[in-house]
């Protein structure tokens, strides 16, 4: 919702936020609260989503129906700031799903992680893709790849699943989390930038730069910055 007050243009737009691991939530906040104060969020949550997913192996049609059904239920939504006028997923696992969602709906809705990969696909070639949930590597891996294909350009994917990261953030363990995230990239070979491939993981993201010399792209920030850009271009 906008207001125009002399030469001003104030706004308070309405973002919906749907996760499938309650990991995700935290970071969300805190970008958009670091990013994007004048946003309006609200959380819609289904942690049976990533459960599910890692038990059926794929992505059937029960599971995109149900994405589609919780975007429509979002974008419906109204109250606070008007209607809603953008939807940001933060389930990196579920990518056709979301694209599924994208054509049926005419505000914006953004994949977790299209901008922070537009972001090291600009940076260089040789992309290093952290994950602590393993069934969303494979997509992840894919999509990077096509969207490369897309803009004409070749690169090559270094995928590190940091093994025990996410058990030890469901359990409140951060500090774990992030060692075990700077530990997966002791191997890690000659690389142009370095993308966090789960919400969750920004946590890990200080750590990081503190003992990498590259880049260190996480999914909050980048899409928080793109949704505000896509969604309300002139603010000033």
């Amino acid at each position: 919702m906008s207001n125009i007050e002399g030469n001003i243009v104030t706004t308070q737009p309405r973002i919906a936020l749907i996760h499938a691991l309650e990991e995700s939530i935290a970071p969300a906040r805190e970008i958009f609260a670091k990013e994007w104060p004048e946003a309006f969020c609200f959380d819609l949550l289904d942690t049976s989503l990533a459960i599910d997913l890692a038990e059926a192996g794929t992505l059937d049609d029960d599971m995109m129906k149900r994405f589609s059904e919780l975007a429509d239920y979002a974008a419906r939504a109204t109250g606070k700031a008007d209607k809603t006028d953008a939807i940001l997923f933060t389930c990196s696992a579920f990518g056709p799903a979301i694209d599924a969602v994208k054509g049926q709906l005419s505000i914006p809705v953004l994949r977790p992680n299209e901008s922070a990969f537009a972001e090291a696909i600009a940076m260089g070639s040789r992309i290093g893709l952290m994950v602590t949930f393993g069934p969303s590597l494979p997509a992840l891996k894919a999509e990077l790849e096509a969207m490369a294909t897309e803009q004409g350009k070749v690169i090559s994917i270094y995928p590190i699943l940091v093994e025990g990261a996410l058990a030890a953030l469901k359990n409140g363990d951060a500090n774990t989390h992030n060692r075990l995230a700077v530990e997966a990239c002791s191997q890690l070979p000659d690389i142009d930038v370095l993308v966090l491939g789960q919400f969750s993981l920004a946590k890990a993201a200080p750590s990081l730069r503190e003992q990498l010399t590259l880049p260190v792209l996480t999914t909050p920030q980048s899409a928080v910055n793109a949704l505000r850009a896509r969604t309300y271009p002139i603010i000033r």
